[in-house]
């Protein structure tokens, strides 16, 4: 079993030292009118599970086998660009920085290291921001997200996924083209007016031609990739090093008075 919410404290207590927790960070925001508000959620989840479970099933090389665990999804983040539409829920940047820093803070003083699992593009900056923090306390922390190409938002590629996870999911007599320029010519508008001032509909990209074969493979390859990113985490079994006043090692309260530590292994998350 890897999700942490249904294990005990003495299921956790034996294998955390030397465990790894991956986070999925999601949000609830709007994906057209044909993909449901929990799109980005879901999809970390999964991937986390999926990921978990191959780590587990195929150890790295010599051998080692790190524990993984999935914590529960963060399902509201930083959405502020999709606020004009009704249902998305957003609590800003700097809100979202400090709940991944406190969460983190927190899973560090028992766990051996913590995987942001990111799976939404406006929180490129808050988690990047939450990392670094983390990371020049001697937190053990990496974010990753998948390298997915193709349209923005809602397009062909995230309903691909979602058709994969669950074809129920997807309204596709709902699903219509948005608005297909690229995302660097968007950008600029996007930043400072929202999605909506560019798409009406909230579709960024071409949700027409979506294909479930297509998200599997998808899903397939971002899996893998994720759980590659796990195995080459230095995560020590015996827990040394994470004694009292150790980094990585949360000081009471939460916040702040850590000693700075080595820490390897940072891959930087895409937007």
């Amino acid at each position: 079993m890897t999700e942490l919410a249904r294990l005990t404290w003495t299921d956790v207590a034996a294998t955390a030292a030397g465990a790894v927790l991956l986070v999925p960070v999601g949000a609830t925001e709007q994906h057209g009118p044909h993909l449901p508000l929990g799109t980005d959620t879901a999809i970390a989840e999964v991937l986390a599970r999926r990921a978990a479970e191959e780590v587990e099933q195929e150890p790295a090389d010599g051998g080692r086998l790190p524990t993984v665990l999935v914590a529960p999804a963060i399902p509201v983040s930083s959405s502020g660009e999709h606020e004009d539409f009704p249902g998305t829920l957003s609590i800003g940047q700097e809100a979202t920085e400090l709940l991944l820093v406190e969460l983190v803070r927190s899973a560090s003083r028992h766990f051996a290291a913590v995987v942001l699992v990111s799976c939404h593009g406006g929180n490129h900056e808050p988690v990047t921001r939450a990392v670094a923090r983390l990371r020049a306390e001697g937190r053990q922390v990496t974010a990753w997200s998948p390298r997915w190409h193709g349209d923005a938002h809602a397009g062909s590629t995230e309903t691909s996924v979602v058709a994969a996870l669950d074809p129920s999911l997807v309204a596709t007599e709902r699903a219509v083209a948005g608005e297909t320029a690229s995302l660097r010519a968007l950008l600029p508008r996007l930043r400072s007016e929202g999605v909506r001032a560019v798409s009406p509909s909230g579709v960024l990209g071409d949700p027409t031609d979506a294909c479930a074969a297509v998200g599997r493979e998808l899903l397939d390859a971002a899996m893998a990739d994720l759980a590659a990113h796990v195995r080459a985490l230095p995560c020590p079994r015996d827990g040394a090093g994470r004694g009292t006043g150790a980094p990585g090692r949360a000081a009471p309260g939460g916040t702040g008075g850590d000693a700075p530590g080595r820490v390897t292994g940072r891959r930087e998350m895409e937007p």
